[in-house]
């Protein structure tokens, strides 16, 4: 099998395994390919892959549906609270900030619990919610149509919205890390949402846990050295130690802090 049709086939299986299902047009949007090469790439998986074809789509098998959101968020829980405290402890109260989506920001949105007068930014609802309990903060979201399970906005909308704020810190994590160091996104809009938000901050940090390296995702976005400080839970395998050490001290590893 060709090197390309077998990354295309990696790259399918792990996009159904983060949203559940997604259309044979989507699929083709998203990989720069025609839908019958969709369709032909959708004929060489097998009932054990764990995934079916159904009306012009292609969906995880019943038994191994996506987890909901709060679940998800419930993995790594040891990793993801020594993340957001590490991230958290450099954001003072007063501080403005951008979240982004994802389990591991919601993380740092709930080891924020303690400061006061924030002005978060977000299309992350449940971070949202779990700053809101503080009535001092002031907590901005974007208007669209909510994606759930995941409970966060996505879409050009996203991007416009991002770029009409300015702040002190930006806050959000990536589908994967490529050895290069590239970030990875499922969706250019994403890449294009992060990217807006990285710029327009005075700092970023980016929040990720060590199995974020070297896990594969279609969009390219920008490159882990250029992100003022990368958290993570622990050191990834020894095949990132260059990239590791690129970062001249710009990653915290958050479970050897403790």
């Amino acid at each position: 099998m060709a090197s390309k049709k077998i990354r295309r086939r990696d790259l399918i299986q792990q996009i159904v395994q983060e949203r559940g299902a997604i259309s044979v047009g989507a699929l083709a949007d998203m990989l720069g390919v025609s839908t019958q090469t969709i369709r032909r790439d959708l004929e060489m998986f097998s009932d054990s892959d764990g995934l079916r074809r159904a009306h012009g789509r292609i969906e995880l098998a019943e038994d191994r549906l996506n987890t909901p959101f709060d679940q998800r968020a419930g993995t790594n829980l040891v990793g993801k609270r020594a993340i957001g405290e590490i991230a958290a402890s450099r954001i003072p109260d007063g501080a403005t900030l951008f979240i982004s989506i994802g389990s591991t920001a919601l993380g740092v949105a709930r080891a924020l619990h303690r400061r006061k007068e924030l002005t978060v930014i977000t299309n992350n609802l449940s971070a949202a919610m779990a700053l809101s309990e503080e009535v001092s903060n002031r907590i901005i979201l974007p208007g669209g149509e909510l994606r759930l399970p995941d409970r966060d906005f996505v879409g050009e909308e996203v991007v416009a919205f991002f770029g009409r704020y300015r702040a002190e810190f930006a806050i959000f994590g990536t589908a994967g890390v490529d050895a290069d160091g590239g970030l990875l996104e499922f969706h250019q809009a994403e890449v294009r949402a992060t990217e807006r938000l990285r710029r327009n901050a005075e700092t970023s940090l980016l929040v990720i846990d060590q199995s974020k390296f070297g896990r594969l995702a279609p969009a390219m976005g920008g490159n882990v050295t250029d992100i003022d400080l990368v958290v993570c839970d622990r050191a990834p395998g020894q095949a990132f130690a260059p990239l590791i050490g690129n970062l001249n001290g710009r990653i915290i590893f958050a479970e050897d802090s403790e």
